[in-house]
């Protein structure tokens, strides 16, 4: 180990930091008087390392994909066990449902019951949205000479959207069921007891007009009633829903806010085909 003399320590720490600040000066004059060797040096600086930072990736790479394999595989475990669930009870379904099946087939033959003709419809494609006079409407573009008439049903594939309120010669406007113009009687799958479906222009219609000892039940399903001849019976309509206020709404079944194709059904019922038979708008406020 080589021993300095404390003068000469002394000089050589007074003399570094002038030599590292005419290092640090020399440096930037370079750089500024020639800016090509400066990035031809970091690059090749940068060429160097690339490959050590390219292998230095891998194992990390290897173990992010390694992870995510694994929740992958996590999740999988999941969905299936989420799978084999409903798949249990979609089988207790498919046993209720041919067990019930087979009682109404026998209850049919004994009864002499004479099933009802199939319902006639059209599909129509959805091609605008709230318009007219109503706020909650739909415009279909229907091909000339479509037997379409006013009062007609219309659905999505879940449930009952609405009915025909105007036609022309290439569209037909359905009223659907959250406007407030629209009335609908429906039945409680539950209780059977009946109601009015009224329109309040949200997503959830209200009930009204139903006996004084009847509470529906959360979540019971509402269907449509045969009451005057406007509507078939045992149209799937929704399921009932208490609001923060304590009123008795209907979720529907229907997805009113993506209509896409909407069917036209022709249930050759007389009480819905009057003019007077269709509910007048009231007028929209002005906002």
């Amino acid at each position: 180990m080589i021993r300095l003399s404390i003068p000469l320590r002394q000089a050589l720490s007074r003399l570094s930091l002038p030599v590292l600040i005419a290092a640090a000066l020399g440096t930037a004059l370079l750089g500024k008087a020639d800016i090509q060797i400066v990035e031809r040096l970091r690059m090749a600086v940068a060429d160097t390392l690339a490959p050590i930072y390219g292998l230095a990736a891998q194992p990390v790479t290897a173990v992010r994909e390694t992870w995510q394999s694994l929740g992958e595989w996590r999740d999988m475990r999941a969905e299936n066990a989420r799978l084999r669930e409903e798949n249990d009870r979609l089988h207790r379904w498919q046993a209720a449902a041919l067990s019930l099946q087979a009682e109404n087939t026998l209850l049919r033959r004994q009864l002499g019951y004479l099933p009802e003709a199939p319902a006639r419809y059209h599909t129509a494609r959805v091609v605008a949205d709230a318009g007219g006079t109503y706020a909650q409407a739909v415009l279909l573009a229907v091909p000339p000479g479509s037997a379409l008439r006013k009062g007609q049903v219309a659905l999505d594939d879940r449930g009952l959207a609405g009915r025909v309120t105007e036609l022309g010669s290439r569209s037909a406007r359905v009223l659907l069921v959250t406007d407030m113009n629209s009335r609908i009687p429906v039945t409680l799958e539950g209780s059977r007891a009946r109601a009015i479906l009224a329109g309040t222009n949200t997503a959830r219609p209200r009930l009204e007009h139903m006996p004084a000892d009847t509470q529906p039940r959360e979540g019971e399903r509402v269907v449509t009633s045969a009451e005057a001849g406007v509507f078939p019976a045992g149209l799937p309509v929704g399921i009932v829903r208490r609001s923060a206020n304590g009123a008795q709404e209907v979720e529907l079944f229907a997805r009113l806010d993506r209509l896409d194709m909407l069917r036209i059904f022709d249930f050759g019922l007389t009480g819905i085909l009057p003019p007077e038979a269709v509910a007048r708008p009231e007028p929209r406020p002005r906002r």
